[in-house]
This record gives C-alpha cells, sequence and structure tokens, in this order.
C-alpha cells in the first residue's frame, strides 16, 4: 500500500473534511479523493460518508484508523532509522511552534548541535494541531507547545512554566486601566487565565500573534 495513502486517510480523520484535509496536505481536493477511492478500492470497503458537514467515518473506517496509524508510524520510525548520516548514531525529529522558536527552541539546537555532535537533528515550525498529528504518527520524536492535549500515545511533561507581566509606555500610570489597555490574543487557553486574573478588565483593542 502506498504510505500517502494512509497519511491522507488520517488527515481528513483529523481535520474532519477532506476540503481541511487537502489544505493541510497542500494538495487539490480532487488528489485527495482519488487517493481514498483508491484505498477503499484496495480495502474494497467504503471509509467516509461525506456530507455537508464533513465527512464521517463508516464502520470499516473506523476500523483502519488502528491499521492506519500502525502503518504511518512503522514507516516513519523506519525512514528515521534509514536516514541516519554518516557520522551519526541516531536522528532526533523536533518541532515546536514558531512563537517558541527564538525564545527558546533555537538556543536548544545549537546546544544539541554542540554537545550532541552524534545527533542528526531534523526540525519542524508548524501549527499545533500539525505537532500532535506528527507526534501521534511518529514523524516528530518531541514537539513543544504552549497548550498540548491529550492524544494516544502521546506523552505530555511540563517542560517550565512562562510568566507574561503587563508592561507600560506610561511611567505614571502603574495601574491596569481598560481605557488604554491593550489585549494580546495568546489563544484560548492564555484568555482563561487572563479572564481568571483580570475578571473585570475589558478588551478594548485585541492583537493576534
Amino acid at each position: 500500500m502506498d504510505i500517502e495513502l494512509a497519511r491522507t486517510f488520517l488527515e481528513i480523520v483529523s481535520a474532519g473534511s477532506f476540503v481541511r484535509a487537502a489544505e493541510r496536505l497542500h494538495v487539490t481536493q480532487t488528489a485527495v479523493s482519488a487517493r481514498i477511492q483508491a484505498l477503499e478500492a484496495q480495502l474494497a470497503r467504503p471509509l467516509f460518508v461525506r456530507n455537508k458537514s464533513g465527512a464521517r467515518l463508516t464502520p470499516a473506517g473506523r476500523e483502519f484508523v488502528q491499521y492506519a496509524t500502525q502503518l504511518v508510524q512503522i514507516w516513519e520510525r523506519a525512514r528515521h532509522q534509514v536516514a541516519v548520516p554518516p557520522g551519526r548514531d541516531t536522528v532526533l525529529s523536533l518541532g515546536g511552534e514558531f512563537s517558541l522558536w527564538n525564545s527558546l527552541l533555537l538556543n536548544w539546537l545549537v546546544w544539541l548541535r554542540r554537545d550532541r555532535a552524534t545527533v542528526a537533528l531534523r526540525s519542524h515550525v508548524e501549527a499545533p494541531d500539525r505537532l500532535m498529528d506528527r507526534l501521534q504518527s511518529s514523524a516528530l520524536d518531541i514537539a513543544v507547545l504552549y497548550a498540548p492535549y491529550h492524544r494516544p500515545d502521546v506523552e505530555i511533561a511540563p517542560l517550565l512554566n512562562e510568566e507574561l507581566i503587563a508592561v507600560t509606555t506610561n511611567l505614571n500610570d502603574r495601574a491596569l486601566s481598560d481605557s488604554n489597555y491593550v489585549y494580546v490574543d495568546w489563544g484560548p487557553d492564555f484568555a482563561n487565565h487572563h479572564d481568571t486574573a483580570f475578571p473585570g478588565l475589558k478588551v478594548l483593542i485585541a492583537a493576534e500573534i
């Protein structure tokens, strides 16, 4: 079986639709549909029921999820091991959110290159959902995220605590005021903590990072 068929199948399961899966895979929706048709022909079973809201798994599709996951994981492990360059013992695939690279991960890569010279490095900068997908399929060994969520066969551990502080250019104004407060949107997890810490503060201007 072409491993891309299994990978495309899992992408649709994760994204919930053929359209979103095509966007994630950077291919056309026609290509995604053709891959699933080829996969369904090989299995002699329909895997998805498509509707206006997206795509849902058939009983055969639900049964195939675990096997598709194992196929992709085995392939990724084999690819990593075979791709070890001369003079290296192993390959470490590291991923992270864009906002964490300059502040943390670039220095980590420099340290690994200097002190772990026998380890070949492969790095990825992607959105959290894509990083979690890559972790689950064994395409990544480690991913660093602000708010990871539980997935089967993925272990989550805290790395460090990052403290966010309020700053101002007005030296005479040391109290938070909703008249000139700028709210920075760091995502839903940050929004929950912000609302808990400052329940009465109005958001007048929003800036997405």
